[in-house]
């Protein structure tokens, strides 16, 4: 009896050790809701105070550390929760992976960047929006709005980090041993420090009410999922500021929306997902419209319209054209003037009698297009059905380039670099430069590779774009199909 007995202590022994280490690790609060115990801050303390249980970043630029008792104020694998909210026109960021300095912006770590509608007075306008890790993996659309509460969170697992902004997943990270750092960032990488709050300046407030923490165990590092020049490629953009965006992603070919966004955080291109919108198309009313925008709600993209045909403005109203993000089209549908609607990347639909009489009708229907319609960006432009479209350089005479720039800088129109087509060439977009259009990057996906902008970049290097040159969507009261109105009817 007696060994029965010790077997079974023995045994639940056994069972409590076993259940103890298997344990998942208990989240732990680290602002007490009543003052700023734990919490220390360097240049200017004033800029964090405790207001009705809730920590308020406001003030001079400064950041608070926190330096309590818990796993002694240091991190290096764990998951942070937080429940933050802004007001218009705030900026603020959770660092980790730093360590305190007496004043300027942190050289350490890591920040995961708090912006729903801040832009920065001055020449900078800042980019980066809420779920960014800053300048390594940026986020150029908003996730959340302002003067809401939203649940910030990320995961940080060896050279590896997940954010997400109430739950959706807004950014995975893996760092190469060897990341591509300027000299004033060298210090950005994975390694083991404090956490700490940003305030930015004065004018921006931004509120904390719970800020919990998961420490994790030690881990195998993560494969890269891109090569090392892709990654330093990338990383390069983002530290200037320069939106890597792809505006032009269809859900073709069986590639889904969770595929889409997938793919965009593995490569770290920002993603405008379109649906067609036009006669004939899967979307073509205001009802269909609305039903889309349900399906890709809370998703991490851009939402973008292709309006297709020139009968488009005829089928939504302004309130739900609106709903999108930005709007934009091609010149590749039209009627010619013996009334034969045409469709140019089909060859049996693509009519062209007269290479200059066609030429000299598709340029007139382009500007009609673009100064008419209430888009944002002309894409697929410049592009000749195939009959035609090895003499490209010919047809496109300087006096027909001429009016097709003046025209989308006339409407304040963006010009799309197609890296399907490889258009517009390298000297029409000089010319575009030079008149200050602005520029945007699309794909135009017939399948579900969307590859990696190659012709866009391409572009992007002999051109010498910069941020200031590309195009991000409008805010809400300045939607041109706001600001214009759709056309009763266009023709042709």
């Amino acid at each position: 009896m007696k060994n029965c007995n010790f077997i079974l202590i023995i045994i639940l022994s056994v069972l409590i050790l076993s259940s103890c280490k298997n344990k998942e690790p208990e989240w732990t609060e680290l602002f007490n809701g009543k003052d700023l115990t734990g919490w220390t801050a360097n240049e200017h303390p004033g800029s964090f105070k405790v207001e009705d249980g809730l920590l308020v970043a406001n003030g001079p630029i400064s950041h608070l550390f926190y330096s309590g008792d818990f796993n002694k104020g240091v991190f290096r694998n764990f998951e942070l929760k937080a429940m933050v909210k802004t007001e218009p026109g705030s900026n603020s960021g959770i660092i980790f992976h730093t360590q305190e300095q007496p004043y300027g912006p942190l050289l350490r770590g890591y920040e995961i960047q708090i912006n729903n509608s801040y832009e920065r007075p001055g020449d900078f306008q800042e980019l980066k929006k809420t779920g960014s890790i800053y300048g390594i993996r940026n986020v150029y659309y908003p996730t959340v709005k302002d003067n809401e509460w939203f649940e910030l969170s990320f995961k940080v697992v060896e050279n590896r980090c997940e954010v997400f902004v109430n739950g959706t997943k807004v950014v995975d990270y893996i760092q190469p041993d060897n990341p591509y750092r300027p000299k004033n960032d060298m210090l950005k990488v994975f390694s083991i420090g404090r956490i700490a709050l940003q305030c930015h300046d004065e004018g921006s407030k931004v509120y904390f009410k719970s800020i919990l923490v998961k420490p994790l165990e030690k881990a195998k590092k993560f494969d890269l999922l891109v090569s090392k020049e892709w990654d330093d490629k990338v990383t390069k953009m983002e530290l200037e500021n320069f939106p890597l965006i792809d505006f032009h992603v269809h859900l073709k070919g069986g590639l889904t929306i969770d595929q889409a966004c997938e793919n965009s955080m593995k490569l770290g291109i920002n993603y405008g997902i379109a649906p067609n919108c036009g006669l004939k198309f899967p979307v073509t009313n205001d009802k269909s419209l609305y039903a889309y925008m349900d399906t890709v709600k809370a998703k991490p993209i851009f939402r973008g319209m292709q309006a297709e045909g020139r009968e488009w403005v005829t089928l939504f109203s302004p309130e739900a054209v609106s709903k999108f993000d930005y709007v934009f089209t091609d010149g590749m549908t039209w009627t010619d003037h013996k009334g034969r609607r045409m469709r140019l990347w089909i060859p049996a639909e693509a009519f062209v009698d007269d290479e200059q009489q066609f030429m000299d009708e598709l340029i007139s229907k382009i500007e009609s297009v673009v100064s008419k319609e209430p888009i944002d960006i002309h894409v697929n432009a410049t592009y000749l059905p195939a009959v035609i479209a090895a003499k490209y350089d010919e047809l496109w005479t300087d006096a027909r380039i001429a009016r097709f720039v003046k025209v989308l800088a006339d409407n304040h129109v963006a010009l799309e670099i197609n890296s399907r087509f490889k258009i517009p060439s390298e000297k029409i977009l000089r010319k575009a430069k030079e008149a200050g259009v602005k520029f945007s990057f699309g794909t135009n996906n017939s399948g579900r590779d969307l590859g990696t902008l190659d012709y866009s970049l391409e572009m992007k290097e002999k051109l010498g774009l910069t941020y200031k040159d590309m195009f991000m969507p409008k805010k809400q009261n300045e939607k041109p199909v706001l600001v214009k109105g759709l056309p009763a009817k266009i023709t042709g």
